[in-house]
């Protein structure tokens, strides 16, 4: 008995544990794991970036006592990974609110059956942490692997002497420690929609939430104009404490995160009007309306899609604008002619910088390709209705398509106008008292420049990006048999 026992026992423990990770194919959960991944590998770079840039300037004769330069590294490694992160959180945290959007039936099947809703929301929760642990140890494995080959690379090519700095340091493991938590407070955070989901709607299927159950959540509009309102009166303040001390960049700052974060909250209440006008330009064609009237008649879910481009082109905007408008300041003081040495290093630290703060519009993109498709995936009925109704193949790939048109342009319109904003906020709140020479003048007033090839290359690069992420969501949109779709 017990040698019969005994293979029975070995194959169904291997069995039971690759079930309880099934849920790691589910959609969404891939790209999850993949944006864990590009933070924590970003973090871990940008870190050694900093170490290594470090050793190079304690190894120099002149500079290398010099405390300040490292300072600024490591505050602006901290800064961009911070950045990085936080939009993966707010990227995750939408993931996992349209995955649990799409799981309504079977939380409201295991309420029925007795399971509740904290246990429920507690699942998704632990998913999150499984998620973050496994993309955080996959980036620390890349940005280890990165940054080696990069300091190889640098060593070669610009004939700088090794400094004996290495690679694998205790350090690298905080990005990927920070990455993992914030990851699953993100589920978590993204989950909080499991506490509403009744035992009754098992009876029906996976709902977003409409306009009209949105005007609903009081509590979190309120919070986020409350946000928004202590980040614009704080960014007032730093601006006007700027005409006197460059520290106004400070109280600048924290405006303006604490204004954006409650524009983030309060996407529901931005987008949709947004959403509104841009569905205008598509014309009144059928296929267009509905993919106007798609984006509008479930706005949380529209505003997921759109608010992670938001960020990713608000961020790039606001990088490009305030480098931009140092350098016309800088022009405008030396009488139209800078010094080309000025001109390349403003421009190489444009390049780099715009360069690092592309990682984050990455996650962003990885954000809405993900939720374009669970989106289409989670409208299997919806799809199958209209293809019954008449639509054709190509009317329903062109209606997906439209619909991501739809939300990308509002969400780069959105995100150029306050990228610009805060560019310039952030330029005169540092420029506004300082005597820049050769003229030492206070400049009191600072007029934002708008650098137009980068908000071309923006604006170019966001069309590239709405036909790259409505290709598997139009794929899967054709794919759906009206009848078999209808049976679901």
């Amino acid at each position: 008995m017990t040698a019969v026992a005994g293979p029975v026992s070995a194959e169904r423990i291997p069995r039971a544990a690759s079930s309880r990770l099934l849920w790691l194919r589910e959609r969404g959960m891939g790209a999850s794991v993949l944006v864990a991944t590009i933070s924590s590998a970003f973090g871990a770079v940008l870190l050694t970036a900093t170490g290594y840039l470090a050793a190079i300037l304690r190894a120099d004769p002149y500079i290398g006592q010099s405390e300040v330069l490292a300072a600024v590294l490591i505050i602006l490694s901290i800064i961009l990974t911070g950045v990085a992160v936080y939009v993966a959180a707010i990227v995750t945290a939408n993931t996992f609110s349209t995955v649990v959007a799409g799981r309504t039936r079977r939380i409201a099947l295991m309420r029925l059956i007795g399971a509740s809703a904290r246990s429920q929301r507690a699942e998704v929760a632990r998913q999150g942490l499984v998620v973050g642990v496994i993309g955080a140890v996959l980036g620390l494995v890349v940005g280890t692997a990165i940054s080696a080959a990069g300091i190889a690379l640098a060593e070669l090519l610009l004939g700088i002497d090794d400094v004996g700095y290495g690679v694998v340091q205790g350090v690298l493991v905080i990005p990927a420690i920070i990455v993992a938590l914030t990851t699953w407070a993100a589920a978590w955070v993204g989950s909080r929609r499991v506490l509403s989901v009744t035992p009754l709607q098992a009876l029906g299927g996976s709902v977003e939430a409409t306009h009209e159950s949105l005007a609903g959540h009081r509590a979190r509009n309120a919070g986020a104009i409350g946000l928004f309102a202590a980040g614009a009166a704080l960014l007032a303040a730093g601006i006007a404490l700027g005409l006197l001390t460059p520290l106004g960049v400070v109280v600048a700052f924290v405006g303006g995160l604490l204004s954006f974060t409650g524009l983030v909250l309060g996407s529901t209440l931005i987008m949709p009007p947004v959403l509104r006008l841009v569905g205008r330009l598509f014309g009144r064609s059928a296929t267009s309306r509905l993919a106007a009237e798609n984006a509008l008649r479930y706005p949380e879910r529209s505003s997921r899609m759109a608010i992670g481009v938001v960020i990713g082109v608000t961020l790039v905007t606001m990088f490009a604008v305030a480098l931009e408008t140092v350098k016309s300041v800088v022009t405008a003081s030396a009488g139209g002619q800078v010094d080309t040495e000025f001109n390349t290093i403003i421009d190489t630290f444009a390049g780099i910088m715009m360069g690092l703060v592309a990682v984050s519009a990455v996650i962003a993109a990885v954000g809405l390709v993900n939720l374009l498709t669970i989106g289409v995936v989670q409208r299997r009925r919806e799809l199958g209705l209209l293809r019954s109704l008449g639509l054709s193949t190509g009317q329903v790939r062109h209606m997906v398509l439209l619909e991501a048109a739809h939300i990308t342009i509002a969400a780069v319109a959105t995100g150029l106008v306050l990228g610009t904003a805060y560019g310039w906020a952030g330029a005169q709140s540092l420029l506004g008292s300082v005597q820049v020479p050769p003229l030492w003048q206070s400049p009191t007033f600072v007029a934002p420049a708008v650098p137009w090839i980068p908000v071309l290359l923006i604006v170019v690069a966001t069309a590239v990006l709405t036909l790259v992420a409505a290709v598997v969501p139009t794929r899967l949109a054709t794919r759906v048999a009206p009848v078999e779709a209808l049976a679901d």
